[in-house]
C-alpha cells in the first residue's frame, strides 16, 4: 500500500478576473495530520473544493490521484464514495432535527426507502460515544452548542467510512475548551488511522498537532514543513504565508488622545424575547471615550453580543430599561434605522448571515446603510455609488476583481473588510465591533487592527468583543469584563493580563453561587 494517499497534480482553478489556483501540487501522508495555512484568499479552501467535488471535474485543471486511482468527482457525493469527506466552517446540520437524524442525513439506514430507526439509533449512538459527545441521540441539534455541533458533524462525516477527513477552520467559532477538546479528537482519530487535512489561521494549533504544515501565497504553494525537521514555529510560519517578518502583531497606537466621554449607558436591562422571565442583560452601565478603543472580554454566553446588539436599535431583547447617551444626550432608539441615524454602527460576528447579502454585489453591500449618500430623490445615482464603494474597497484593500464582484466570491477576510467598509460608510460616531477577526489570517488581522488604530484617531467610539484575549490586550485601551450578564470588573489595558481577567470571571461566579 502506498504512503501517499493524496496526490494533487498542476491543479490550477480560474475565477472571473482572478487565478485562484496556480499549478498547485499537494502531497498527503497516509495516516498523518496535513495542515494548510496561508492568508485569506491564498487558495487553501480552494484546493479543498476541488479535491471534494464542490468544483466539479472540468472547472479546473489538473489530476487528482486518491489511493492511487485517479479521480474525477462531479460532486461531493462522488468524493463522499472514495472515502473523503469535508467539513465546512460553516456547520452544514439541520437545527431542529435529532443528533442521530443528523448523523445520517442523506446517508439513511434504510432498505426499500424506508428508514431503519433502531439501527439509525444504534449506529449514531455508536458514532456518538467514539466522537466524545455526552449529549443523547434523540437531542435537538438547535439544542447544543457550537462545538458539540461540530462532533457531530464529524460523527456524520465517520460514517461515511471516510478515510481523508478535511476540516476547514473547525475552531473559529470555538472556545478555547471546546478547540481543545477538538483537537484532542483528531489526534486520537488519527491513532486509529484516519487521515486528515486540516484548514486554520490559529497557527499555535495547527503546530500542536500537524505532522506537516504546506503554506499557500496567492494560489501558490510556497513550501511544506516536517514536523521534527524543519521549524515549526509561530514566526516561521508567518513568514512564508505573508512573504515578510511580522515583527508585531498589533500595530502601534499613534498620537493615542482620548477624548471626554462620547458614550455611555447607564443601568441597561434585557431580557431574554422568547422567555418575559429571563433576564439576559443586569443593570450594566460603562462608558467609552473619545479616541478610545474599549473592550469587553468575556466567556461565550456571557451577554456581550446581546448587549451591544440590544444597544444598537434594540436588535436584541425584550422588556429593555436604562439610558444610552451620545456626547451628554440621552437616546432613545427603537430601531436599527433610528441608531444608524444617531451615528451608530455595529458589526456582526455573523457576517455571513447578517452582516452581509452574499448574493449581491460588492458595491450595493458597501452602501447598504446609508443610501442617502449616493441617491436624490430615493434614486440612487449608480455612478456615485460605484465611486464611493471603489474608494472603500481601495482604502481597506479589498481583494477582489472590482466593485461588482459577488460577496460570497470572496475570501472571509475580505468578507470581513467588507463588513468594515459599510459600516465606516455610514460615518459613525460610535462603533460596535463583535469579533472583528474571527476565522482570518494574521495578515489580514493586522490590517483590521490598523484600520481599528485609524478609526481611534479620528475620535470614534470603539467597543470591541472578542473571545481572544491576546487580542483584547493589543488593541484596546481598557477593558471592561462581562460574566452572566453583568460587568463584574473594569481593566486599564497596563493592568490587565489574561490572569487577571479570568480570575475576575471566576471570581464573580463563586462570589454568585
Amino acid at each position: 500500500m502506498s504512503e501517499i494517499i493524496l496526490d494533487m497534480k498542476n491543479i490550477t482553478k480560474v475565477f472571473p478576473g482572478v487565478k485562484a489556483l496556480d499549478n498547485v501540487n499537494l502531497k498527503v501522508k497516509r495516516g498523518e495530520i496535513h495542515a494548510l495555512v496561508g492568508e485569506n484568499g491564498a487558495g487553501k479552501s480552494t484546493l479543498m473544493n476541488v479535491l471534494s467535488g464542490i468544483y466539479p471535474f472540468g472547472t479546473y485543471s489538473g489530476d487528482v490521484f486518491f489511493e492511487g486511482k485517479k479521480c474525477e468527482f462531479k460532486s461531493v457525493r462522488d468524493s463522499e464514495k472514495a472515502g473523503i469527506a469535508i467539513i465546512h466552517q460553516e456547520l452544514a446540520l439541520n437545527p431542529y432535527m435529532t443528533i442521530a437524524e443528523n448523523i445520517f442525513l442523506c446517508n439513511e439506514r434504510s432498505k426499500y426507502g424506508i428508514i431503519n430507526w433502531d439501527r439509525t439509533n444504534q449506529e449514531a449512538k455508536k458514532l456518538i460515544s467514539k466522537v466524545g459527545l455526552k449529549e443523547k441521540h434523540s437531542t435537538l441539534v438547535m439544542d447544543i452548542g457550537v462545538g458539540k455541533q461540530q462532533l457531530v458533524e464529524i460523527a456524520k462525516a465517520l460514517s461515511k467510512d471516510v478515510r481523508l477527513l478535511i476540516l476547514d477552520e473547525p475552531t473559529a467559532a470555538l472556545n478555547d475548551r471546546d478547540s481543545d477538546n477538538l483537537l484532542n479528537l483528531l489526534l486520537e482519530l488519527n491513532q486509529q488511522g484516519l487521515t486528515c487535512i486540516i484548514i486554520s489561521h490559529k497557527i499555535h494549533e495547527v503546530t500542536r498537532i500537524a505532522d506537516q504544515i504546506t503554506i499557500i501565497r496567492d494560489g501558490m504553494i510556497v513550501e511544506t514543513l516536517v514536523n521534527g525537521v524543519d521549524e515549526f514555529s509561530e514566526n516561521r510560519i508567518i513568514k512564508g504565508m505573508v512573504g515578510r517578518e511580522l515583527v508585531n502583531r498589533f500595530p502601534p497606537r499613534e498620537k493615542v488622545n482620548i477624548g471626554e466621554i462620547g458614550f455611555e449607558v447607564k443601568d441597561w436591562v434585557v431580557y431574554d424575547p422568547l422567555d418575559d422571565d429571563r433576564m439576559r442583560i443586569k443593570n450594566v452601565s460603562f462608558n467609552v471615550r473619545k479616541g478610545e478603543v474599549v473592550g469587553i472580554a468575556g466567556l461565550m454566553g456571557a451577554g456581550r453580543t446581546e448587549l451591544v446588539m440590544s444597544l444598537f436599535g434594540r436588535a436584541y431583547g425584550k422588556k429593555i430599561s436604562g439610558t444610552i447617551l451620545k456626547d451628554g444626550k440621552k437616546l432613545l432608539l427603537k430601531t436599527v434605522s433610528e441608531a444608524i441615524s444617531e451615528g451608530m454602527a455595529y458589526a456582526t460576528e455573523d457576517r455571513k448571515t447578517a452582516g452581509l447579502i452574499l448574493i449581491d454585489d460588492i458595491r450595493r453591500n458597501i452602501t447598504l446603510p446609508r443610501l442617502d449618500k449616493v441617491s436624490k430623490n430615493s434614486v440612487i445615482n449608480e455612478s456615485l455609488e460605484v465611486k464611493a464603494a471603489e474608494e472603500q474597497r481601495k482604502k481597506l484593500n479589498i481583494k477582489s476583481s472590482g466593485v461588482y464582484q459577488k460577496t460570497g466570491n470572496l475570501s472571509g477576510g475580505n468578507q470581513q473588510k467588507v463588513v468594515l467598509s459599510k459600516w465606516i460608510f455610514s460615518e459613525p460616531d460610535v462603533l460596535f465591533l463583535d469579533e472583528p477577526t474571527r476565522g482570518i489570517d494574521v495578515g489580514a488581522k493586522y490590517e483590521i487592527y490598523t484600520i481599528i488604530n485609524q478609526l481611534a484617531s479620528q475620535g470614534k467610539c470603539i467597543v470591541v468583543i472578542s473571545s481572544e484575549l491576546p487580542e483584547i490586550l493589543g488593541i484596546c485601551d481598557r477593558i471592561y469584563i462581562m460574566n452572566e450578564g453583568s460587568i463584574v470588573g473594569e481593566m486599564s489595558k497596563e493592568a490587565a493580563s489574561p490572569e487577571k481577567i479570568m480570575k475576575c470571571i471566576l471570581t464573580s461566579t463563586s462570589n454568585r453561587s
